[in-house]
């Protein structure tokens, strides 16, 4: 049996930055398909932006990509690549 994957970049925007160690938390729910991740602290206007590289199945970036959205003070964004890989499980 197999499953496609997608690679897919998740922009995220911190606004509120107690709600960092939640989205660290969902981050490393789903670790296994993380390929890399990027922070950058603009100390100037009081935000973070964080960019997480991920190869899985589309149903796991978008709840992913929602369930950090969903959180207060936060914004996220999926964007995908045209690249289906099958994967065997």
């Amino acid at each position: 049996m197999s499953q496609e994957t997608r690679v897919a970049v998740i922009s995220i925007i911190v606004e509120d930055p107690a709600r960092v160690e939640e989205i660290n938390s969902l981050l490393h729910i789903y670790s296994s398909y993380i390929i890399g991740r990027m922070g950058i602290p603009y100390r100037q206007r009081g935000i973070s932006v964080i960019s997480v590289a991920v190869d899985a199945p589309q149903e796991v970036i978008s709840a992913l990509s929602g369930k950090i959205g969903r959180l207060a003070g936060v914004s996220a964004k999926a964007a995908y690549s045209n690249v289906v890989t099958h994967v065997e499980v």
